[in-house]
């Protein structure tokens, strides 16, 4: 009888393991390119890839650059697919970032995404930093975003 009682808890608890579990695989996430059309591809492509651009403007003075710039930083793989920012610099002040790369595999992501990347961008504006909170209910993502972003600020020399 005893054994029975323990095979059986035993086999339930691992059924619930097992059904508990979400293999991580190339998800298919959400990229902004150039223009604001959105495009599907899988985690691992070459959208991944930091890169940084630049456009000139108007010259400061004492030494200062008042340049705007884009710095695209590191795709951040979290639990549900890849996030990735580009920050845009007028000298050293962040004046916009833009989610290039965010999880949108299903409806839930996407709703998740819809409210936590206004909130981000603004949060990561106000603070001119990466020095931000994660918003409640999208830790993954909030967690991506801020690594993300530290990794355009720190290619841009801030």
């Amino acid at each position: 009888m005893r054994r029975a009682v323990v095979t059986s808890t035993a086999t339930v608890a691992g059924v619930i393991l097992l059904l508990s579990l979400k293999p991580h695989d190339s998800t298919p996430v959400k990229v902004i390119g150039s223009g604001g059309t959105a495009t599907d591809t899988s985690a691992g492509s070459a959208a991944d890839t930091p890169s940084s651009g630049s456009s000139a403007a108007a010259g400061g003075s004492s030494g200062t650059s008042t340049a705007t710039r884009s710095v695209t930083g590191s795709a951040v793989d979290t639990r549900y697919g890849p996030v990735q920012v580009k920050v845009t610099l007028a000298g050293s002040k962040l004046t916009a970032v833009d989610v290039i790369q965010y999880p949108s595999e299903d409806h839930r992501d996407q709703e998740i995404n819809s409210y936590a990347l206004p909130v981000l961008n603004q949060e990561a504006i106000a603070a001119q930093s990466a020095g931000i909170d994660v918003v409640s209910g999208a830790t993954y993502t909030s967690d991506g975003y801020i690594r993300s972003l530290q990794s355009a600020l720190d290619q841009a020399g801030r």
